[in-house]
């Protein structure tokens, strides 16, 4: 991996494309990138860009695709099944609070959170882009406060 992360370039890169996975999204980007040296000024916009980046595709397209899973490939109905709803129990707060639900949601950094299940939430509950994103674009960055203390947090206490 020193071949990535041996440049500043290189470390924004790495801090992008992990940010921008499922599951860890900027809650593990951000930490790796500061644990790999990246300042912060860096760490941060290269976090939100990659956490961000899938979003609006999700959102766009997410429907699609479990449609087009479930005609060509069927032994997949019992994952997209799964992940459909695991999504619509979690969306459950999002129904009740409507946007702010959905800021919640996306901002507190906990395992099942993040834009790409808050992402999936607002596709499965046929939110608008334009109301979506920059929703979730907000509790990204409330996300991206909560980890830089927490990681700047147990740095020091090491």
């Amino acid at each position: 991996m020193n071949w990535l992360t041996g440049t500043t370039a290189g470390k924004m890169l790495y801090a992008f494309l992990i940010s921008m996975l499922p599951v860890g999204e900027l809650r593990v980007g951000l930490p790796l990138a500061i644990a790999k040296g990246l300042p912060l000024y860096l760490a941060l916009p290269a976090c939100i860009i990659g956490n961000m980046l899938p979003v609006p595709f999700i959102i766009i397209f997410i429907k699609k695709v479990f449609a087009w899973l479930r005609r060509y490939w069927p032994w997949m109905n019992r994952v997209v099944t799964a992940m459909e709803n695991r999504a619509d129990n979690k969306g459950e707060t999002v129904k009740r609070y409507g946007p702010w639900g959905l800021l919640l949601f996306v901002a507190i950094p906990a395992p099942g959170t993040g834009a790409w299940t808050g992402a999936l939430i607002a596709a499965l509950l046929d939110m608008k882009l334009k109301q979506a994103v920059p929703i979730i674009f907000v509790g990204v960055c409330i996300a991206a406060a909560i980890m830089t203390a927490a990681t700047l947090g147990a740095i020091h206490l090491f």
